[in-house]
């Protein structure tokens, strides 16, 4: 069998290079290269509107965290999961990726951390909405919904924060639903998102580069069998624990839900 590896790569890193060159000559071309900035705006408020218009919610999603070595090697942590959501309080999600096996669950009155491998779980006493389970998990605990900004009631208001920069890039098919893709530049982030067309606009993909660290690391999660109304919905929000998982007092004794595992430590030798 021949080996044609090494010319397969090179005729791939030429092609990428002649895209990313035919990027930068486009960019520097007039306003009229990009479509109208107020378009744009307008897409990603009917999103945010339907969004927020929407009682029960439920999809799949694959997400990939990009990780930077201190050698500056680019690692790829890919995992996937579920949403279901019935507005105004109740939540549940799923994760499963190489590092973690994770059940949240959120009744409006407490949340309950799940880390299935390890069979152990923890509940807090959390009253409220799930923007509120958003903030306090993100701000509070440090570990953040995957896809959280587009779960928002005003997701419009919070994606638009500190935006400096915006792009109509026209038509891309994700999943094979046809999408509106949006771009977005704001102070220490650039982001992009791919919005279904049509009645039901749903974000398709969305994808954050953090433009404040080396290398440019990238967020990205893709949503898949989007339902809405009860259909799709669990009915109860409660834990069952039909597995007789330990409980654990400390949520930092759950050491295998966190997407980014531990010996991935930030600014670490691990």
């Amino acid at each position: 069998m021949k080996n044609t590896a090494p010319g397969t790569r090179q005729f791939a890193v030429t092609a990428f290079a002649s895209a990313a060159l035919a990027l930068i000559i486009g960019s520097g071309t007039t306003s009229n290269a990009w479509a109208d900035e107020a378009q744009a705006k307008a897409l990603l408020k009917a999103m945010s509107d339907y969004m927020a218009g929407q009682k029960s919610i439920s999809f799949s999603y694959d997400s990939n965290l990009e990780v930077v070595t201190k050698d500056h090697q680019k690692l790829l942590l890919a995992s996937s999961g579920t949403v279901e959501m019935d507005r105004p309080d109740k939540f549940r999600a799923t994760r499963f990726g190489g590092f973690a096996n994770v059940e949240i669950t959120f009744n409006g009155n407490s949340l309950t951390l799940f880390g299935i491998d390890d069979n152990l779980y923890s509940q807090i006493e959390m009253p409220g909405t799930i923007d509120h389970l958003i903030d306090q998990l993100r701000d509070k605990y440090h570990r953040p919904l995957p896809g959280a900004d587009l779960l928002l009631t005003n997701v419009y208001e919070e994606l638009m924060r500190d935006v400096i920069d915006v792009k109509d890039l026209g038509s891309g098919v994700i999943g094979g639903t046809e999408c509106d893709h949006l771009a977005f530049r704001a102070k220490e982030i650039d982001w992009q998102i791919w919005i279904a067309q049509g009645d039901h606009a749903y974000p398709c993909k969305y994808v954050i580069t953090s433009t404040q660290v080396n290398q440019g690391p990238q967020y990205s999660v893709q949503i898949s069998d989007w339902n809405t109304g009860t259909n799709g919905v669990a009915k109860e929000f409660t834990f069952e624990n039909s597995t007789h998982a330990k409980e654990v007092n400390d949520v930092k004794e759950l050491v295998n839900i966190d997407e980014l595992p531990e010996q991935f430590a930030i600014g670490g030798t691990k």
